[in-house]
């Protein structure tokens, strides 16, 4: 008797909604800068409602989708807790940046992640990267030296602010990290819920100290900054992190800039030129490549096991 076939389908839905999870994570993510301008408080105290506003939703979403209060190891903890910290050093460091630079800039940067993480990835498998993967990678760097390269050229005193978004980007490899170990034993919403708590009083602790005017005056931007980018968009890359490589994520991070340059372009006019125009191609190239270089492995594996 012929043992039963698998669908090659149906091992690819869970990688399929954690790539889509990925890519609209990331285009949420994006519209973060425009809403930090528009908000009538400091860059960091945005910061700190963002976190603050969208806890009371993720809460609400992880008890509606079965969430319970549980005993949890030390461990788990000291990794939220770490992670949480980690957050918030890279939204009071970003968010700093994005009100001294261009919308593209500040979102590639605070970004820098881009490169970080895969190679922190490669380093925990302790091998190098195939050349599908590494051809991905190559096309995504180029890309993002091509969004990048007019940065300082245009206006010198874009500078403080890129130093201020890379500081953000190494800080967000870290929360990175943290998160995707967290989520190697918890679902993504209680994972945000839980570091969500761990980010908010130090960003008011941050806001304070710098005397940024905390209380707003109107909340429209800050609540779409708390839904879009830290309920929708941190919770579809949480929801990510746990089904995709850190390869795929650090390239997919690279749409962020191509989103923001594209809203500042509407927004504030800031033009994208030709060689942005190249870096955005790369980047979508790069993306595919990545992708199909993971998905055809596993679908080899799936029908060798249907076999």
């Amino acid at each position: 008797m012929p043992a039963p076939t698998v669908p090659v389908a149906a091992t690819d839905t869970a990688p399929a909604l954690g790539f889509v999870a990925l890519i609209l994570a990331n285009i949420a993510l994006a519209f973060g800068p425009w809403f930090v301008r528009l908000a009538d408080v400091g860059p960091v105290a945005a910061g700190f409602w963002r976190i603050t506003l969208a806890i009371p939703f993720l809460a609400a979403l992880s008890l509606a989708a079965g969430a319970r209060p549980v005993r949890m190891p030390g461990g788990l903890w000291l990794l939220i807790a770490v992670g949480g910290v980690a957050f918030a050093a890279d939204l009071a460091s970003w968010h700093l940046g994005i009100v001294r630079t261009t919308m593209a800039n500040a979102t590639l940067f605070g970004n820098s992640a881009i490169l970080i993480y895969p190679l922190y990835g490669f380093l925990v498998a302790r091998a190098w990267p195939s050349r599908g993967q590494g051809i991905a990678l190559l096309l995504a760097a180029v890309g993002a030296g091509l969004l990048m390269g007019r940065s300082y050229q245009v206006d010198p005193r874009n500078l403080a602010g890129d130093l201020l978004c890379i500081v953000a980007g190494i800080l967000y490899t870290v929360y990175f990290i943290m998160m995707a170990k967290v989520r190697e034993t918890m679902r993504p919403l209680p994972a945000l819920t839980l570091a969500s708590c761990a980010t908010a009083l130090p960003l008011l602790v941050f806001a304070v100290l710098l005397g940024e005017r905390v209380w707003p005056g109107h909340w429209s931007a800050l609540l779409g900054l708390a839904l879009v980018s830290q309920v929708f968009g941190q919770g579809c890359m949480i929801y990510a992190l746990g089904r995709m490589s850190p390869l795929i994520v650090g390239i997919a991070l690279l749409i962020q800039p191509i989103v923001a340059g594209a809203v500042g372009w509407i927004a504030y006019g800031e033009r994208l030129q030709g060689a942005d125009w190249i870096g955005v191609a790369l980047v979508a190239v790069a993306l595919v490549l990545v992708r199909r270089a993971e998905v055809a492995p596993a679908r080899a594996q799936a029908q060798e096991m249907a076999a």
